[in-house]
């Protein structure tokens, strides 16, 4: 009788185990590379844009899609934020770098996949890190079990192309393989011919994820997809199909590897215990016909939909990416909101649905909205944000306001910078022409008292230097 109450016991604790360990959500998270608000069918694109997105549609009509999710516009200072759930410029990483040299994040951050970790979370990253190519820098050193992709931009994959790299003495770029707790490995050259391909192997690695973990503990995958990122070149599989050029190619492309990952929660059975988020870094690429003929064969120019101008910018065309998120069962299906929220938002809204720890010795600028997308809350919480553009401070967004110190026509466009502030109003205004700084010069009162919260911030907990090396410890 003893051994019969000890074995049930055993069981008893075991199942329980297994359900607690269930309660806590699996995280799917794709993350385009250069993707504009205006490409997916769920904000006006899709068919105009070359082809249909049903499947992009169809997570968007599951859950819900913020029409004003927000993010910083460069590749390496969004993504820096969204892995800490702080401004780039905190972490040194305000600026995409430039040349050789240690750049990332240094081991003192805390990232969304360490906390996650330490939440009992099984973590995997497929795709494009860009927070660091040297040793203690790479995914697998900053909390993911394992990971796939390059370390640094996509741009990279043209570099075995063109005339003068073999005698540059510069390393030539590969696709990296690691663990946690090894050393990456060399995969594949990235160049123009794996290119098309990378994609392709980032979702077949991130369903073996899923189906490896999914009876055992809740997974976090973060999946940086490269595809809309130049080079622009769509899989073997999808040149030509949409008989509309390279870009409709694309958003076929994109679309089919997305309906992959969300049958697969679906025939995993766990849809109803899995967040899954798409969204995209910054704006879109727009790039100009006097480059390179590379270049010209293989840029496109993105759309923001309604929004004005493109990457590496402070207008909302940089600013403003799509999203869409699902939790059946817990997010109401079909809704949509404009209310702000801003990828450093995540970091602290993961944890709380997770049940993780957000640091309490480091500023967290990122605020938890889980009652907000769980639609217990009608406001997201956050009344704006301070638009950074690399290290510089461009402006600051305030409701359905928009207040710029500085502006940049595009990514590689002029500068202004204005001795008075300009004021531009949103929802009369959404390509930012008309400056309505008179008569409402009251939107400064209420706008900018966030950015002075902010500079007084940066004054008591100095940002991180470019480019610190490890070990890194704050001034006390």
């Amino acid at each position: 009788m003893n051994i019969i109450r000890l074995l049930l016991s055993v069981l008893f604790l075991t199942v329980s185990t297994s359900v607690f360990a269930q309660q806590k959500p699996n995280i799917v998270m794709v993350f385009m590379d250069n993707f504009g608000w205006g490409e997916p069918g769920f904000n006006g694109g899709g068919i105009i844009r070359g082809a249909p997105t049903p499947r992009l549609d169809q997570l968007a009509d599951e859950g819900l899609r913020l029409t004003n999710f927000n993010v910083e516009v460069q590749c390496t200072p969004s993504r820096s934020a969204i892995m800490t759930g702080r401004y780039a410029i905190r972490s040194g990483n305000g600026t995409v770098p430039l040349g050789e040299g240690v750049y990332g994040l240094v081991q003192w951050e805390v990232t969304m996949a360490e906390m996650l970790s330490e939440a009992g979370y099984a973590t995997g990253m497929y795709g494009k890190w860009h927070l660091g190519r040297t040793e203690g820098r790479y995914p697998t050193d900053q909390g993911f079990d394992e990971w796939y992709g390059i370390p640094n931009t996509t741009d990279e994959s043209a570099y075995t192309s063109l005339e003068g790299f073999a005698e540059s003495g510069l390393p030539v770029p590969y696709v990296l393989d690691a663990v946690k707790g090894g050393t990456p490995t060399e995969e594949h050259v990235y160049d123009v011919n794996y290119r098309p391909l990378i994609d392709r192997e980032l979702t077949n690695r991130a369903i073996s994820f899923m189906k490896k973990h999914a009876t055992k503990k809740p997974f976090f995958i973060y999946l940086p997809y490269t595809a809309t990122h130049f080079p622009t070149m769509p899989h073997p599989d999808f040149k030509g199909k949409s008989g509309k050029g390279r870009w409709g190619d694309l958003l076929m492309q994109i679309d089919s590897y997305v309906g992959e990952l969300i049958d697969t929660v679906d025939e995993l059975g766990i849809a109803e215990n899995t967040v899954f988020i798409f969204t995209a870094d910054n704006g879109p690429e727009s790039l100009g016909t006097d480059e390179t003929s590379l270049t010209v064969e293989t840029a496109i120019h993105g759309t923001a939909g309604p929004w004005r101008s493109s990457l590496f910018t402070g207008y909302e065309g940089a600013l403003r990416v799509p999203f869409a998120i699902r939790w059946p069962g817990k997010i109401k299906a079909g809704s949509v909101s404009d209310q702000i929220v801003h990828e450093m938002d995540l970091f602290p809204t993961f944890a709380k649905i997770a049940g993780g720890k957000v640091p309490e010795d480091r500023v967290i600028d990122g605020i938890d909205t889980s009652d907000f997308l769980l639609g217990k809350k009608p406001d997201s919480g956050r009344d704006g944000f301070v638009v950074y553009m690399g290290n510089d401070i461009f402006g600051v967004k305030w409701r359905d306001w928009k207040i710029h110190f500085k502006e940049q026509s595009g990514w590689n466009g002029v500068l202004r910078e204005y001795t008075m502030p300009r004021v531009y109003n949103l929802i009369n205004d959404p390509f930012e022409r008309d400056n309505v700084l008179f008569p409402n010069t009251w939107v400064l009162r209420k706008g900018l008292p966030q950015l002075e919260e902010h500079a007084a911030s940066l004054k008591a907990n100095p940002p991180i230097p470019t480019g610190a090396l490890d070990p890194y410890e704050p001034p006390k």
